[in-house]
């Protein structure tokens, strides 16, 4: 089976060793993304603006891989506060319908760039 490598130039940079995503066959494995703003590669502020700039830097991976939200069948949530899981959900509706992906949420003691959200996931493409 053959891989690719999925880039967006609407996403942030890769800041390691680490595509955006990799295809191999019709799935898609999403690396994780922090609430990186993409033109300055800075965090932006505030939880629930974090939140909504992982699902924005996940959107635009998705739509390069030729996806879309739908086609996501797992995904995997990172929090420094598990706290915030509400707003997680919530934020998380505006993204999703049923019916959802299998998903994980998982409480750490740190993100890259002291971001306090990080969500990787899993989509396959019909």
């Amino acid at each position: 089976m053959s891989k690719s490598v999925i880039n967006s130039d609407k996403a942030p940079a890769a800041i390691g060793t680490y595509s955006q995503a990799i295809k191999a066959g019709n799935t898609v494995y999403l690396s994780g993304q922090i609430p990186l703003d993409p033109q300055t590669m800075e965090l932006v502020e505030g939880f629930e603006a974090q939140t909504v700039q992982v699902f924005e830097n996940l959107k635009s991976v998705i739509e390069a891989a030729g996806g879309s939200f739908k086609d996501v069948v797992k995904l995997n949530i990172f929090l420094t506060d598990l706290s915030h899981f509400a707003t997680v959900n919530e934020v998380m509706g505006r993204y999703f319908q049923q019916p959802y992906p299998a998903r994980a949420a998982i409480g750490v003691a740190a993100l890259p760039k002291g971001a306090q959200v990080e969500m990787d996931g899993i989509l396959v493409i019909d």
